[in-house]
């Protein structure tokens, strides 16, 4: 049965804003996004917003009924908040659940461990348990890696900011990136009746490129010749630890957790690179030297 209805939480975010962008493009879906009561976020006129409360199963399968599938965009502090929307979208009759794994491979032994990933890891384990279950109820999972233009604009794969930019390890390991745009266009090539059912119950990997640091700032000297960049190595050992222990003392932002996503990405063995992908059978990704040369001149042009 082809997908019509499809409901996307977090489209206010960075990630779910290209999101709904793509399905808005597609000109395919009747859209209604989920919102809290106390948003005051604005969206297109030709979509649906419905403000409800995340932690009722009641209230959000009121909001689901009659939807065929539900994305879920939401950020790394709220990934819990995924259950009840699960549970709710299983007693509504949704088809298609896609959670916010945007991330790295987590399914890897060791990225596993990381402490981050501990929700995301339940939700999985919660998705698996609940498709033997209820048979017509699916999920996919969409593994991508860090985002490439917005993780380079927050200074993630290369801090392009400083003149001392971090080299994790050396600068030399290789990893999958992707762009916001590609991750979208993943999420509604899975919605796509020909593809629903080989991406049912399964997790899909996608990339735009496998590169490295050291790659990404050659680059960035042949964009702008007129900046000085003098990178440092640090190592992901050290910055694993600290950010542990700021995980064991609570402290769960971006900032305090960001040597457990590089280590996630950069850390030996951790599987950042990504040697299979599903590019081929949804129809993305893909950047050649010159796209991604594209990509880090959009970067540093946005910062003047």
């Amino acid at each position: 049965m082809e997908i019509k209805n499809v409901v996307l939480a977090g489209a206010s975010g960075s990630l779910g804003k290209v999101i709904l962008e793509a399905l808005i493009a597609t000109n395919k879906y009747t859209i209604t996004l989920l919102t809290r009561k106390d948003s005051t976020a604005t969206f297109p006129s030709s979509v649906h917003a419905k403000q409800i409360n995340y932690d009722s199963i009641e209230d959000l399968t009121t909001a689901l009924t009659d939807q065929d599938a539900v994305i879920s965009a939401v950020g790394i502090t709220a990934l819990d908040t995924q259950e009840p929307l699960i549970r709710a979208a299983i007693a509504a009759g949704v088809r298609r659940f896609i959670p916010s794994d945007f991330s790295s491979n987590f399914s890897n032994p060791l990225a596993s461990t990381l402490p981050q990933y501990a929700p995301q890891l339940r939700i999985n384990a919660l998705l698996q348990d609940l498709v033997q279950h209820h048979p017509e109820f699916s999920y996919t999972s969409i593994r991508n890696g860090p985002f490439l233009d917005w993780g380079l604009a927050m200074g993630f794969q290369v801090n392009l900011r400083s003149e001392t930019p971090a080299f994790y390890d050396g600068g030399d390991r290789r990893f999958s990136t992707t762009t916001l745009s590609t991750v979208a266009r993943a999420v509604v090539a899975v919605l796509d009746i020909k593809n629903l059912e080989q991406t049912r119950n399964r997790v899909v990997s996608v990339h735009d490129v496998i590169t490295t640091q050291r790659h990404l700032l050659d680059i960035a000297r042949k964009v702008a010749p007129q900046r000085n960049w003098d990178p440092v190595s640090v190592s992901t050992e050290g910055m694993e630890r600290v950010a542990r222990e700021n995980y064991a003392r609570g402290e769960r932002d971006l900032g305090s957790l960001m040597g457990l996503f590089v280590m996630a990405v950069f850390g030996e063995g951790y599987g950042g690179c990504f040697e299979r992908v599903d590019n081929d059978m949804l129809g993305v990704g893909g950047l050649d030297e010159e796209g991604l040369e594209g990509v880090v001149r959009g970067v540093l042009d946005s910062f003047e």
